[in-house]
């Protein structure tokens, strides 16, 4: 019971805040009062809370709001069968999917061989990329793993960058080697990349090769040119696994160019092997607020489009013409 509460009762101030049975804790026993309707789904959210905490996986106060948030919406994966589908484990921590979009997105990886995964910053559209990418390589389905992306600035002109080519690069991809540094024992990734079996470079360096036994993730797509986009999905060799990761609300391309992550959406739509995975505001797992924002600035976005859209014409027998 007390780590079905939380530390100070934590747990059950967000039981009380979020459903609208009310909770009374007397020893080992729960009682509910409400509706039926309330009733019933706090107590799906305290069955899936104990099914968490018997896989021997703690609860945080995060964890609570999501399973409430996933038996709210009535999805069709249990909250505890997302919450605890581990993908790594490493350096004292796991990782795994933290809501239902995360988790269809994981499986996509599993089960396709080309992955688009489009959505906002902070769902964990590289992070969990990265994750199977290790994975992969760890069980041996691949022999390396190739990291990359566009070398677009977000919105500034940086200039001349001094140093070696590596030192010209690394603020690009640095990203990606934090994620990296976050799955994979740091002493190792020197001698990974010495070795080739950890590569990363910028998207330009990927013309005129094939990846056989690869797993390649493409991250920023968003700024890659309709171009680049069919270089870069048609470097794919034999034994081998894309993932490609952007945000199309932040495209940093210059003189209104193309997304090739916008366009291709349409140009792959229905292609066998492929899977495009759509993450929304809700599967944001930064500070909460990071959620806020991004569905701030959608509302944003809808109610400006709406504004600047031109009123419809009437046809001209309708103006007595």
């Amino acid at each position: 019971m007390v780590n079905m509460l939380g530390p100070r009762d934590e747990f059950l101030r967000l039981l009380e805040r979020d459903l609208d049975a009310d909770i009374h804790v007397r020893g080992n026993t729960v009682t509910l009062t409400g509706s039926a309707e309330q009733i019933g789904l706090a107590v799906d959210v305290l069955t899936e809370m104990v099914t968490i905490l018997r896989t021997g996986q703690g609860l945080t106060s995060e964890t609570v709001e999501r399973v409430v948030q996933m038996t709210s919406t009535g999805a069709e994966v249990a909250p505890a069968e997302v919450l605890t589908q581990n993908i790594l484990s490493g350096r004292g921590k796991t990782v795994r999917p933290k809501t239902l979009n995360q988790k269809r997105y994981v499986d996509a990886i599993d089960q396709h061989t080309v992955v688009f995964g489009i959505g906002p910053a902070g769902t964990g559209k590289t992070y969990l990329a990265m994750a199977k990418a290790v994975q992969a390589l760890q069980q041996k389905l691949v022999n390396r793993i190739i990291l990359t992306r566009p070398a677009i600035e977000a919105g500034e002109k940086l200039g001349f960058l001094p140093g070696t080519l590596n030192d010209k690069i690394d603020p690009y991809v640095r990203p990606l080697y934090d994620a990296l540094h976050d799955m994979v024992d740091p002493e190792s990734v020197p001698k990974l990349l010495t070795s080739g079996t950890i590569e990363v470079a910028p998207l330009a360096y990927m013309r005129g090769r094939t990846l056989n036994d690869a797993f390649i993730i493409l991250d920023e797509a968003q700024n890659t040119s309709m171009e680049q986009m069919k270089m870069f999905l048609t470097r794919l060799g034999f034994g081998s696994r894309m993932v490609v990761t952007g945000d199309i609300t932040q495209i940093d391309l210059p003189g209104g160019q193309l997304s090739g992550l916008r366009e291709v959406q349409q140009i792959l739509d229905g292609v066998d092997d492929i899977a495009f995975c759509q993450l929304t505001n809700h599967d944001v797992v930064r500070h909460k607020l990071v959620g806020r924002i991004v569905q701030a600035y959608d509302q944003y976005d809808v109610t400006r489009t709406t504004a600047e859209r031109p009123p419809r014409r009437r046809p001209d027998h309708d103006r007595g013409a």
